[in-house]
């Protein structure tokens, strides 16, 4: 049951959201700060969890990560609004987070970073 909420969770936001405006290029490079700590494989976390398919996902949802509490607890779809505003600021989002990132400051990065996150996606 679980598994089919998430993935009518994940075609709602897939379906009411449009492909983010960003630039998938540019997005691959903003993943670079990312990457030290996460990795867009299923099942590789590092640091921090895996973002494999992170679009439409929920947030402390990977059975196979350890979270922090305010992760685990903070009930959030990862839909490009919400993915927005954490990738700004992180701890703002979810405070008590224990991601050390303090955000990107250009929204054109942000975008970027979305619409490259979104390209990466795989679809079944």
């Amino acid at each position: 049951m679980v598994k089919f909420a998430l993935t009518v969770a994940t075609l709602i936001t897939l379906s009411s959201a449009a492909m983010a405006e960003g630039d998938i290029k540019a997005g691959k490079k903003v993943f670079k700060k990312c990457k030290a700590c996460h990795s867009l494989k299923a099942g590789d976390n590092k640091v921090g969890p895996t973002l494999y398919n992170i679009i439409g996902a929920m947030s402390g949802a990977n059975p196979d990560f350890r979270y922090s509490k305010a992760m685990s607890e903070a009930g959030l779809i990862w839909d490009t609004d919400t993915l927005a505003a954490f990738f700004t600021k992180p701890k703002d989002l979810v405070p008590g987070t224990s991601m050390a990132f303090g955000g990107l400051k250009k929204p054109a990065q942000v975008d970027d970073l979305i619409a490259y996150l979104q390209s990466e996606m795989e679809t079944e």
